[in-house]
């Protein structure tokens, strides 16, 4: 073990005595995080919690590398981490349990507000008003999420963020960079389970970081099981570290630093992070460290036990060689501290641990305790003068007797004395149900706030800006209007970076970002590999590090790949960590119209449904996509811009204020008026609904067009409900499946906005077959919705209104 303690970039000759004191601090700290796991998983069986997964027999291994967590340093991690999280001074035992019984209040649960299952840690990057903060001057965690393996794309734009920091000539002496990096000096620490490294996104990521040569470290917790299932049958060779041997570096070749150590040797753990740290933070190595031989005392998680796929021997072995019980024969073998020391050392973490849960339950429970409090004191009197009263004693009974109570108890009863009452008038009642009033939607408001931004900053809050014309506009390709607007904003925003497929050398296969990568460099504009997961991950870790990253998906077919990403974390980045966190990544494709069953796919339905949290704009053309570009970048919000693939080369005129204009997000366009049928549509589907509408006119109908631009959010003035008083016939129009994204809009005209009180004819939706999109253009004809699909939809609703003046056509 080195003789060292680093502290930022100093490193100190420790005493003796300090030494030995270091050690027996770490050792405490281990019983205290065992303790914590045991009497946690007390509470779930118990029935005080709902579930519970502990990091008990990752102890020793997690102090060692909470050592070389630095300031400024970010960690993107599983929920095995309590260990590392408590040495590292970002939680408390007594936030640990808060975390646990879900107390909704983000001073004694700052990860989650209640929000996430217990051990998801998450520090807190932003300021009240919705700033960073000085992320250099905090140890800091992305917020964490379930989902096996999820956690390593977002590592990889992590660590990617300090190479950045480092070695951008645009970044070069920007005041504000100072609140993100020291100089790119900062480690981005991954942890996960051995049987998650089968997941793909895990090789995707390593491969990536190999690659790109990044600061980061990944540990890997290998406990030689999978739930129940053992590493032979999860990992080549049972051993990943073996299985990576030709990510190896070489003296020729770049790659990772490999480095396998026991889970149980505290020493070699010491001196095993030292190094990797070392090599991580000042060469931008990435390292792997294979942490072999952990221990799982209590199995996987509450939800069953570990004595059902354990042989006798295995766990006999994991008594043996628990790493607390490693540490305690190190420490008496090396001298430092007698038998009965650390009998007591033990004996005391058993009871900072009970103290802990104690404060913790009692914090949680009191507001609750208030509320019932007040609810039973209001429902009293109003039971009592009920005719129902013997009905309702019971209730008010078992209320008043939980000692224990959650909100749910309360509204529970509130509710039945409010519906058992509902003909019985009083000042009683009426003062009960005021109260009810505000306090269910207080609680509410726990539970439904940061979804989106709140703050000023939120890109909802920024306004249009109209593209001006000179008299005589200059006309160009939609794809050369873009690319200028993107040159704008790479020459006036240091902080955006533009990555994706074939995004750089060729400037994108539809030529918008041409010959951009040769003007501001290849760390401004790059070419990734075919790894859309990863490519997603970068986006989202640069962005919550201070960078404005722009991440395209080449075809909006293959968010498949990155759905999963985009869903359980971007998405829900700001909700998880109770606005505690963002990353305003933009993430740009393009999609709809092309021949084929692999290129054509509009899976609107399964994207909105799959991304709330994250805007979605739906441009008709290049001038309105580089407009949402503007405005996405003027907000603190991440958002997906899908790009109308056969709009590349269409003519448009070239406005005067390229890079400034901006297109109101939510904010419909109503691109023709009309006084017969509302036609709602979006993206490429609004060229071929006005000429449609042209055809129609000829036959004496009149069509109103309403682009409703973004989908996410969706007409918030609620707009196209005017329409509808107007015309009082409506078709939606989409390239979806059959009621993907048409049923949305529907649901928001017709429900929210409450436009089927205005309808004189049932509403139409005209979407697209059921099957992909065949290849040719008789494919694409017969597939997806043609101007004369919705010729026909239009006049079959005036057929049906007066079928004298507009009969059967076929």
């Amino acid at each position: 073990m080195a003789n060292t303690k680093n502290e930022g970039a100093e490193v100190e000759e420790l005493t003796q005595q300090e030494l030995k004191e270091e050690i027996l601090a770490d050792f405490k700290l281990a019983n205290e995080s065992r303790e914590a796991s045991l009497l946690g998983r007390r509470e779930v069986l118990t029935g005080k919690a709902k579930f519970g997964i502990f990091g008990d027999g990752k102890e020793i291994a997690q102090i060692a590398l909470a050592k070389q967590f630095q300031e400024g340093d970010f960690r993107s991690g599983y929920y095995r981490d309590q260990t590392w999280m408590l040495a590292a001074g970002i939680i408390t035992l007594e936030s640990f349990y808060a975390q646990l019984y879900a107390h909704a209040d983000i001073e004694f649960d700052p990860a989650s507000g209640g929000r996430q299952m217990n051990a998801h840690f998450s520090t807190r990057s932003l300021n009240e008003d919705g700033t960073w903060k000085d992320l250099t001057a905090q140890k800091n965690t992305s917020t964490d999420i379930s989902p096996t393996a999820g956690q390593m794309s977002r590592l990889l734009g992590l660590a990617q963020a300090s190479k950045v920091y480092r070695e951008s000539g645009a970044l070069k002496d920007v005041e504000w960079t100072s609140k993100f990096s020291k100089n790119g000096q900062e480690i981005a620490f991954g942890s996960i389970g051995d049987a998650s490294t089968s997941e793909g996104v895990f090789w995707e990521t390593l491969n990536a970081a190999g690659v790109l040569q990044v600061p980061m470290v990944m540990s890997v917790w290998d406990d030689g099981y999978g739930i129940s299932v053992e590493k032979k049958y999860q990992t080549i060779k049972e051993s990943i570290s073996e299985a990576l041997k030709g990510f190896q570096r070489t003296d020729d070749a770049q790659g990772f630093e490999m480095l396998n150590v026991k889970a149980w040797d505290y020493a070699n753990l010491c001196l095993t992070y030292e190094k990797a740290a070392e090599i991580a933070r000042e060469k931008h190595i990435p390292v792997l460290v294979h942490v072999e031989e952990v221990t799982q005392p209590q199995g996987h998680s509450t939800s069953g036990s570990h004595e059902r796929y354990k042989s006798k021997d295995r766990l006999d072995w994991e008594k043996e060689y628990d790493g607390i019980a490693q540490m305690r024969n190190w420490i008496l073998k090396k001298e430092l501290a007698t038998e009965e020391e650390l009998d007591q050392i033990q004996k005391d973490a058993k009871k900072r641990a009970r103290d802990a849960k104690k404060t913790a339950l009692q914090e949680f429970l009191k507001p609750i305790k208030a509320e019932k409090a007040e609810a039973m004191k209001l429902m009293e009197p109003v039971v009592a003068a009920s005719a129902n009263k013997a009905f309702l004693n019971k209730d008010i009974k078992e209320l008043s007797d939980n000692k224990e109570p959650l909100r749910k108890d309360i509204m529970v009863v509130v509710k039945k004395v409010l519906r058992s009452t509902r003909n019985e008038q009083s000042n009683e009642r009426d003062q009960l149900l005021n109260w009810f009033r505000n306090y269910d939607q207080t609680s509410k408001d726990r539970y439904d706030k940061h979804l989106h931004s709140e703050s000023d900053l939120s890109a909802t809050n920024v306004k249009t800006v109209h593209a001006t014309y000179p008299s005589e506009p200059e006309m160009k390709d939609g794809r050369e209007i873009l690319r200028d607007n993107f040159d704008y904003i790479l020459k006036n925003r240091p902080e955006v970076l533009i990555f994706g497929e074939d995004s750089g050398k060729i400037g994108g296969v539809n030529q918008g970002l041409e010959g951009l990568q040769e003007k501001y460099g290849v760390d401004r504009v790059s070419d990734t590999g075919i790894r859309e997961n990863t490519i997603i991950g970068q986006g989202i870790g640069m962005a919550m590090r201070g960078l404005r990253p722009i991440a395209e998906i080449q075809y909006l077919d293959y968010l498949h790949y990155c759905i999963q990403v985009l869903s359980d974390d971007l998405a829900t980045l700001r909700y998880r960590s109770a606005g505690g966190q963002k990353a305003p990544l933009i993430v740009r494709t393009r999609g709809h119209r092309l021949e084929g069953i692999w290129h054509s796919g509009s899976p609107m339905g399964m994207i909105i449904n799959s991304v709330r949290g994250i805007h979605v704009c739906t441009p008709r053309n290049m001038v309105q996509a580089a407009g949402m570009y503007n405005t996405l970048l003027e907000g603190d919000e991440p958002g997906i811009v899908i790009e109308s693939l056969n709009g590349y080369r269409i003519k448009e005129a070239v406005p005067e204020n390229v890079g400034e204009f901006k297109v109101e997000l939510g904010k419909i366009d109503v691109v023709k008026e009309g006084e017969d049928v509302t036609v709602v549509t979006y993206g490429s589907m609004v060229r071929m609904a006005e000429e449609a509408a042209k055809i129609l006119a000829e036959a004496g109908i009149s069509v109103e067009v309403v682009d409703v631009q973004t989908l996410l959010p969706f007409d918030l003035n609620h707009e196209t409900v005017q329409s509808l008083q107007k015309t009082n016939r409506v078709v939606f129009v989409d390239e979806d499946v059959p009621g993907g994204a048409s049923a949305y809009m529907m649901q928001q005209v017709l429900a929210e906005q409450g436009g089927y009180y205005h309808l004189d004819s049932e509403p139409v939706t005209l979407t697209a077959k059921a099957h992909r999109p065949a290849y040719g253009s008789d494919g694409d004809y017969f597939s997806k919705p043609s101007i004369d699909d919705i010729y026909d939809a239009v006049y079959n609703l005036m057929h049906e209104f007066n079928p004298a003046e507009y009969p059967t056509i076929y």
